[in-house]
């Protein structure tokens, strides 16, 4: 089995759950995968919703430009916007999450590490600690207190049983990548939605670093402060290369 990867829609930015298609997808048409770029706003886990200055918040950060959207998969705050990329894979599975979820992740890192490779940056799985949305899984470069974030990661499970496969599920993995974005500014925009709600949670804006940052040894995408398009294409390419010679974990199943 290899991954159908869909073609880029023309309308431009999706709404930042635009992701959670691909599991019906993957359970009725085989492994399906997604490379594309998100409308600027903020995106939580539904945890969020708990505080009680969540949804007076999220009205007023709609009104300045960064609306706020809870997806169904786990983790903290991230931003969304241009020089952001996402890369989502989706899956049949058979068997628990909590057996599978590893498979999935490395899948992912292999994806994301084979590709920025390509462009001369050697990323590892780690979690960054200081970073909005840590995991182990994050893909860092550096060690220790000198490790930076370049890319974050997620998952969602969901059950779809057949006759023949009663623990069938179907996963959905996914990765924000910081292609070419100014790191400083989205950073921020997580600390003061973290301080409106009053939660103690702060990020440290020089844990994460940009891909182009990396690759061109430069602060910001351009003097403009605009994503350099040249780069986020290049990049799109060699996701779309790694995701076609990606080999699913052991255990994944055909779709119905």
């Amino acid at each position: 089995m290899a991954f159908t990867l869909l073609a880029p829609t023309v309308a431009g930015p999706e709404d930042a759950r635009y992701d959670e298609a691909l599991i019906e997808l993957a359970a009725t048409r085989g492994p399906t995968a997604a490379i594309w770029t998100a409308k600027q706003g903020l995106v939580v886990p539904r945890t969020y919703r708990r505080h009680e200055g969540f949804e007076a918040q999220s009205a007023e950060y709609a009104l300045s430009g960064w609306p706020v959207t809870v997806r169904m998969s786990g983790g903290g705050i991230v931003p969304q916007g241009p020089g952001i990329i996402n890369v989502s894979l989706a899956y049949c599975t058979d068997g628990n999450p909590m057996d599978n979820s590893d498979a999935a992740y490395q899948l992912l890192c292999n994806v994301l590490g084979g590709a920025m490779a390509k462009m001369g940056v050697h990323a590892h799985a780690a979690a960054v600690e200081g970073s909005f949305c840590d995991g182990r899984y994050n893909l860092a470069i550096g060690e220790g207190e000198h490790r930076q974030k370049v890319a974050g990661t997620a998952q969602l499970w969901r059950r779809c049983p057949t006759s023949e496969h009663k623990n069938r599920q179907v996963v959905l993995v996914h990765a924000l990548v910081l292609a070419c974005v100014d790191t400083d500014i989205v950073t921020r925009r997580a600390n003061d939605f973290e301080k409106a709600l009053g939660t103690d949670r702060r990020y440290l804006p020089e844990r994460t670093v940009s891909l182009h940052t990396l690759v061109h040894a430069c602060q910001t995408p351009n003097h403009k402060g605009e994503p350099d398009s040249t780069f986020i294409k290049k990049i799109n390419t060699l996701l779309a290369e790694q995701i076609t010679g990606a080999t699913l974990p052991s255990g994944s199943l055909k779709a119905y």
